[in-house]
C-alpha cells in the first residue's frame, strides 16, 4: 500500500507511513486532512480498535480502516475508497502535534 501512497501519488495527498500521534501509531496518516488509515489483520480487536478511533475523533481525527485481505486482493478497490473519502474532508490548516522527539529540557536556551 505505501507504494501507492507514498510521493504524494494518491490524488496529491501527502501520507506519512508509521505516524506517531500521541500513543498510538497509525499506518498511515496524511496530516493535511488528519486522516488516519489503518490496515488490519486478523488479530486486531474489533473492540479495541473501535475504542481507539473514538479517542482519535474525539482529538479531531478521521479513521478510515481496511483488511488486510482487501489491500491484498482488491488494491484499487482501497485506492479508491480511500481516495473518495480524502477528497470528502476539509483541509486543515495547521497539525499542532508534539513533536515526535522533543529536545531535552533547557536545550537551546
Amino acid at each position: 500500500m505505501w507504494r501507492h501512497l507514498s510521493n504524494s501519488q494518491l490524488g496529491g495527498f501527502k501520507f506519512r507511513r508509521q505516524a506517531k500521534l500521541g500513543n498510538r501509531i497509525a499506518d498511515f496518516f496524511c496530516p493535511s486532512i488528519g486522516l488516519i488509515v489503518e490496515v488490519d489483520g486478523n488479530t486486531h480487536d474489533p473492540e479495541t480498535d473501535a475504542r481507539k478511533d473514538a479517542v482519535a475523533r474525539r482529538q479531531g481525527f478521521h479513521v478510515i480502516r481496511f483488511t488486510n485481505t482487501d489491500v491484498m486482493q482488491n488494491i484499487e478497490g482501497v485506492l479508491m475508497s480511500l481516495l473518495r473519502y480524502a477528497q470528502s474532508l476539509p483541509p486543515r490548516a495547521t497539525w499542532r502535534l508534539p513533536h515526535p522527539n522533543p529536545s531535552p529540557e533547557g536545550e537551546g536556551l
